[in-house]
């Protein structure tokens, strides 16, 4: 017998996603009896307490007698408890700077660290996220800021509404403008975005017709990562190659800015990868986007606009290329910014379901078969208080004064 239990969550600001839904945690104690489960209570959960109870699991405040306990976002300093498995999203593994404290007391408390964003096959694709819900909220919010942006239409946030049903409802009651839309990406959050894109029923192009485009409809063109860089020395590049030796490569994606409006960014983007445009480029005359829903969301990084993130409360800002400033997103020549970091929080309910089908499908087999596709074994990041092998680059992270 195992003894798991979902965690509440107490980041602020608060998120209300669950890893597993009551309907799917009764899936899967009927699929693995030797699952023992209970659910630490929350208030801001989705799913309330009463629900898990109906659902027959024991809603506590006391999980210290349970040894697997899984979470969403990073769970606070005093909340640790010492000698424990811990799934959520740790944010460590690119060294951020304002998560070394959690990393350093992790390990000091000798917990053994399981971070979602690492659990992938065997090539490095990952197997559980929310993508999918980054992208169907990212893409709606871009609409969103276009309708107030350009007084066109008001679709409400998508956070006030019940669920993914409801959010494509509230978009089948706008009539889109006559833009063109360049998506980046090919993973889960791309997907996500085009969903809402063919859900609008705007037409796909590939690339060569999109850019000489100029009709009478709203078009887009999904991109990857060769569609927007080029070899340096013009000979055939290949996205595996892209991704282990970017240097070789330089951005090609100022043709699509100059003849796009709206940008949706559900790329990937690695260290020393070419930039999609710089402030500099921004500045052109012939720049013709005006709407970026970054759903990437790197600060400072690859779109010269994204400033900063922006909040669920809060989620458009203005970005003057003259200036190079922040300004209000209403401002006639400013870009309009959507950078909201935390987009899968807006659909909580779609967001766990999805989420604890992947959880069910490819994690908790594991724990039951002794790990024999190597998935658990992946993902742990610290091990008797120590950093595993394949994290070890973290030590200098750790150390850090």
């Amino acid at each position: 017998m195992i003894k798991f239990a979902l965690i509440k969550e107490e980041k602020t600001p608060p998120d209300r996603r669950v890893v597993f839904s009551p309907e799917k945690l009764k899936e899967l104690v009927k699929k693995f009896p030797e699952a023992n489960f209970k659910v630490q209570s929350s208030e801001i959960r989705i799913f309330n307490d009463q629900e898990y109870r109906d659902a027959g699991f024991e809603v506590t405040e006391d999980i210290s007698d349970c040894e697997v306990l899984l979470g969403v976002k990073e769970v606070p300093l005093p909340a640790l408890i010492p000698n424990k498995k811990y799934f959520f999203f740790s944010h460590t593994i690119k060294k951020q700077p304002y998560n070394q404290d959690l990393l350093r007391e992790i390990l000091k408390l000798n917990i053994e660290l399981y971070d979602h964003e690492v659990i992938v096959k065997e090539n490095g694709a990952r197997l559980i996220g929310f993508g999918r819900y980054a992208g169907l909220v990212g893409a709606y919010n871009g609409f969103r800021g276009i309708g107030l942006k350009e007084n066109l239409f008001n679709i409400p946030k998508v956070e006030s509404l019940p669920d993914l049903d409801a959010m494509l409802a509230e978009l089948d009651k706008i009539e889109i403008p006559l833009i063109k839309i360049v998506l980046t990406g090919n993973g889960k959050v791309a997907k996500g975005a085009k969903e809402v894109l063919d859900h609008l029923g705007i037409k796909k192009l590939n690339v060569e017709d999109y850019l000489k485009f100029e009709g009478e409809e709203p078009v887009y063109c999904n991109i990857g990562v060769l569609d927007y860089n080029k070899k340096k020395d013009f000979t055939k590049g290949s996205q595996q190659e892209f991704f282990k030796e970017p240097e070789k490569y330089e951005a090609n994606f100022l043709r699509f800015a100059r003849s796009s409006d709206f940008f949706i960014s559900g790329h990937f983007y690695g260290d020393r990868a070419p930039v999609f445009f710089t402030a500099e480029d921004a500045k052109s005359k012939d720049f013709r986007i005006k709407y970026i829903a970054d759903i990437s969301c790197d600060i400072k990084g690859p779109i010269a606009s994204t400033i900063r993130p922006s909040t669920i409360a809060e989620p458009f800002y203005g970005y003057n290329p003259e200036t190079e400033t922040e300004v209000d997103f209403r401002e006639k020549d400013s870009i309009l910014v959507m950078a909201v970091d935390n987009l899968p929080c807006e659909l909580p309910k779609d967001a766990s379901e999805g989420f604890g089908e992947m959880f069910l499908k490819h994690v908790i087999p594991a724990f039951f078969n002794d790990d024999k596709d190597g998935v658990l074994d992946r993902a742990r990041m610290t091990q008797n208080g120590k950093l595993t092998p394949k994290f070890g680059y973290l030590q200098d992270y750790v150390e850090r004064e």
